[in-house]
Parts: structure tokens; sequence; C-alpha cells
């Protein structure tokens, strides 16, 4: 079977304009390896890149990516943890000094979530197990409601990534990391069609539009 042609085109593309733009970077990268201070959790949806998001080149974000950006609760028990390795790499290894779960608008995760609880037999083998870490933010967002908002979807988004910072505090290396000053954890939450940047206030828990620098507009004949 021949390998996808528009990957390969995309690979031309990289080589001719992204590496050369990155060349020294990436040399550098490769002899002394990589030193991010960000870590993202983010969803695996193919319209959400973090790197693309924050503008970020090689070596500046370490990135997982997961079914609805979720951070399971530590365990200590046997099992393929892939979301938890990558984070006690990033924390003990890396040593990041942010970790940044990030949400985005119409997650299919979150909506998979919501759809079957009112189902009598929910989605089951790895996506059923996986979206029942959800469960908690449910609950927690029908006892305590943080937010006043009409759209279900988007409240539980925002609940998802609340209950996945909640989660990463049970991790004991970052508990400690914290309350020694030497990492911050974060939620943000990204809309997609307008590329609006929500950030979690840790006091309040509700999320506000990020006070970052303004934009500057490209003309459309620029872009192309």
């Amino acid at each position: 079977m021949a390998f996808p042609s528009e990957l390969l085109s995309g690979y031309s593309r990289y080589l001719n304009k992204g590496f050369v733009r990155h060349k020294e970077i990436q040399e550098h990268l490769a002899i002394y390896g990589q030193t991010p201070d960000v870590m993202v959790v983010s969803c695996c949806d193919s319209r959400v890149t973090p790197e693309g998001i924050f503008g970020a080149g090689p070596g500046e974000l370490f990135v997982v990516r997961n079914v609805a950006n979720l951070v399971p609760p530590f365990e200590a028990t046997e099992g393929q943890h892939g979301t938890s390795a990558a984070i006690e790499y990033g924390v003990t290894g890396l040593h990041v000094k942010h970790i940044v779960v990030m949400g985005h608008c119409k997650c299919g995760g979150i909506q998979a979530f919501r759809e079957s609880a009112n189902q009598d037999h929910p989605p089951s083998g790895f996506i059923g197990r996986w979206i029942k870490l959800l469960e908690p933010a449910a609950i927690s967002m029908a006892c305590m409601p943080v937010d006043k908002i009409e759209d279900p979807q988007l409240a539980m988004e925002y609940a998802g990534v609340r209950q996945s910072l909640k989660n990463l505090m049970t991790f004991p290396f970052i508990k400690e990391a914290v309350e020694r000053g030497e990492l911050q954890l974060h939620g943000a939450w990204f809309d997609i069609g307008s590329a609006e940047l929500r950030v979690m206030d840790p006091a309040t828990e509700r999320f506000e539009t990020a006070n970052g620098p303004k934009a500057i507009p490209i003309p459309i004949a620029a872009a192309e």
C-alpha cells in the first residue's frame, strides 16, 4: 500500500520551508535534547493543534493528546498508563514549569459522554472506559455548578478541564512540585471557529477570554 501522498507533499513543504527556517534550532535540539517549560494536555481532535494555537516552535511545548484532553487520577496499578507516563516524564524528567489542560468546543469525547448518560447501554471498549473519567466532573457540575451556562456541551467541556486539573494533584510528584512553587497548573479552552482562547481563573474556576497581545490582522491577499 502506498504511503499517503498528502503526507509526502507536506513533508516536502516542511523540508523547503519549516526545516530551513528552524534548521539551527533543530540541530541544537538533536544534540542537546529538549528543555520545554510548558506541557500541554490536549485533545487528539485534528482541529486542535497546541503548537499552532500558541505559535510554538520545535522544542517549546511538550504535548500529550488523548480523547477529550483527560487526565486520569494517579494509580499505582498494573496497566498501560500512557497519559500518566507522559505526565511523569514531563514533570520528573523534563522539569516543566507549567502544565496546561486545554479543552475545546464541539469536543466529540465530551459529546459521547453526554449521550451515553441517556443510554441503557453506554459505549463499551476503550472509548467507553476512557470517558467514564468524566463522571466525577458531571457529578460536581450537577451538585456545585460553577458556571451559569445554558449550553450543556460547553459546561461539560469546562467541567472536564477542572476535573483533569484536580486529578493532576493526585500525582504525588505533581503535588510536591506545586507546593514547592516549581510547577503551576492551568486550565484553558479553545474555540475552533473563532480562535478565541479562554483561560481558567484559579480562584473562581471560571473561564475568561485570554488577555494577550492584540492580534495583527493579516490582509487576505498577503495570507494567500
